[in-house]
């Protein structure tokens, strides 16, 4: 037999394709030739895969060498291809037996040693959805592909290992795994002093998934807050967990040997980032950006009015429609972006205008412009709005901690339950994914709150967004207090939280 076919899978964004590597062995001028669309990374196998084979004890031909991955029209990037086009060189020369059902991803070093790749959790998923009996993937890589049922993961350290169980069967030893440290569990909310107001909105929010605008001066607890909003979360679901992890594999951000986790994403890029770093991009690999890595987690940005231009208003399309699509010259990619947007921004340049403001330096007109650096059509996408104001100097002495995270969470979960009952027969579980439509059918509140609405939006005090946004928080802080609809006070509560107004007496 000279001719060999195995399978793996390449990605475009989330979504894998399978892949047909066929190796064929001829005589003629000994070489090595790579059809398919390879990017550069993949067009470097061949002595990879040559070095590698040789250091475990298996056999170059010496003859013409013509590898093909089949569909030839599919752009092919990476190195997770090394182990397949070996394996299917061995099969080629009658070394190996032939076999059905298994898939292979890896990158070989020169010594024959399999290591880790990016994007092997929804590699994996392809492979299931292909039909893979069994699927080979990298000792580093298996703790993040584990929890995938359904189909048999093989890791393996090293080319040997793969041969080995190919001829005999016999199964190399088992991948270590970690426990995550959930070190976003262990924050806890009852470290911030004060802030009643503060924590009341993180707890609303976090009911209906709505995002929240800190303004406060420096040392407030703005950052403390928002880093103990996934402490206050329902865990993810498995699905949810697996989609989560699937985007950070391909990011390359999970730790290997460490499994997967229930814990909602936490992501703070810092504000010098860029839009490309903000939504994703690049040129030979699209890869997610921060607002995919929040995906059912926490986007929060710290000093929010430095960041660069374009870079907040870029999170506009994904805020609305809860992914994000990047075109470029080898195709489109979409990854998907449901997060929570929090940002935090100083009442001023020098950050000291805060109660009687005394100690700011600040002109009215640099503090008009700091603020505007958040644009208008963002802000009107915030639907909670916070000032964070010093705590007292009663509330920094008192010996009294204030209420835990595993309180509120459990509040947070009875009021999401409320909603995802009432929910998830129309196909949405969370009230800020309530459509418009239904907000001004279905969903509207009580009479009179829809009447102090419809007068606040006479009054062009409410935008249509506004509007709607109001609307949706309304149904959270129902949810909260256990109201069948929104009456007046829910309503005025969610207005006063949107416009950072006290609350209506």
């Amino acid at each position: 037999m000279t001719l060999a076919k195995v399978k793996t899978v390449t990605l475009v964004g989330l979504e894998g394709h399978s892949i047909e590597v066929e190796v064929d062995i001829s005589d003629g001028l000994p070489g090595y030739t790579l059809l398919g669309l390879p990017d550069a990374a993949l067009s470097e196998s061949r002595d990879r895969v040559r070095s590698a084979l040789v250091n475990s004890g298996e056999i170059w031909p010496n003859k013409k060498v013509t590898v093909s991955l089949s569909p030839a029209w599919l752009p092919k990037s990476g190195s997770s291809f090394d182990l397949p086009i070996a394996i299917g060189i061995l099969m080629a020369q009658n070394v190996l037996p032939d076999f059905e059902g298994e898939f292979f991803i890896g990158e070989l070093g020169l010594d024959g040693a399999i290591r880790t790749v990016r994007g092997v959790l929804p590699a994996v998923l392809a492979a299931r959805k292909f039909g893979a009996k069994r699927v080979f993937v990298p000792a580093d890589n298996f703790s993040e592909s584990q929890s995938v049922a359904g189909i048999e993961v093989v890791a393996v350290a090293h080319l040997g290992e793969v041969t080995r169980f190919l001829r005999m069967g016999k199964f190399p030893p088992c991948a270590e795994v970690q426990k995550l440290d959930l070190h976003l569990r262990n924050l806890d909310l009852c470290d911030v002093v004060g802030q009643v107001d503060a924590r009341r909105a993180i707890e609303i929010a976090a009911i209906g998934g709505h995002h929240l605008l800190f303004i406060g001066p420096p040392g407030t607890g703005k950052t403390m807050l928002a880093e103990r909003i996934p402490s206050i979360l329902p865990p993810l679901t498995l699905d949810q967990s697996l989609e989560v992890a699937a985007i950070h594999s391909i990011a390359g951000s999970l730790k290997a040997g460490v499994a997967i986790t229930d814990v909602p994403p936490f992501v703070s890029p810092h504000h010098t980032t860029t839009p490309t770093a903000m939504v994703g991009g690049g040129s030979h690999q699209v890869r997610p950006g921060a607002c995919s890595l929040a995906h059912q987690g926490i986007l929060f940005i710290d000093e929010a009015p430095e960041c660069g231009k374009g870079v907040l208003d870029s999170l506009r399309q994904p805020l609305e429609s809860g992914s994000v699509t990047i075109t470029r010259a080898i195709g489109s990619v979409t990854y998907p972006s449901q997060f929570m947007l929090v940002l935090a921004a100083n009442p001023c340049p020098c950050g000291k205008f805060s109660g009687k403001g005394r100690s700011c330096i600040c002109s009215s007109l640099s503090i008009r412009r700091y603020l505007q650096k958040i644009s208008g059509p963002l802000l009107d996408r915030i639907d909670i709005r916070v000032h964070v104001e010093p705590p007292s100097r009663n509330e920094m002495a008192s010996p009294d901690l204030g209420e835990s995270s595993e309180s509120v969470r459990a509040r947070v979960i009875k009021a999401r339950e409320r909603s995802r009952v009432r929910n998830q027969a129309h196909g949405w579980l969370l009230n800020s994914q309530i459509p418009p439509s239904q907000l001004r059918k279905k969903f509207r509140a009580e009479k009179e709150g829809m009447n102090f609405l419809h007068i606040e939006l006479d009054n062009e005090r409410l935008s249509a967004r506004g509007f709607h946004k109001v609307l949706r928080v309304a149904w959270s802080i129902a949810d909260a207090n256990e109201h069948e609809a929104p009456t007046l006070k829910d309503v005025q509560d969610a207005y006063s939280l949107r416009t950072g107004m006290e609350d209506f007496e």
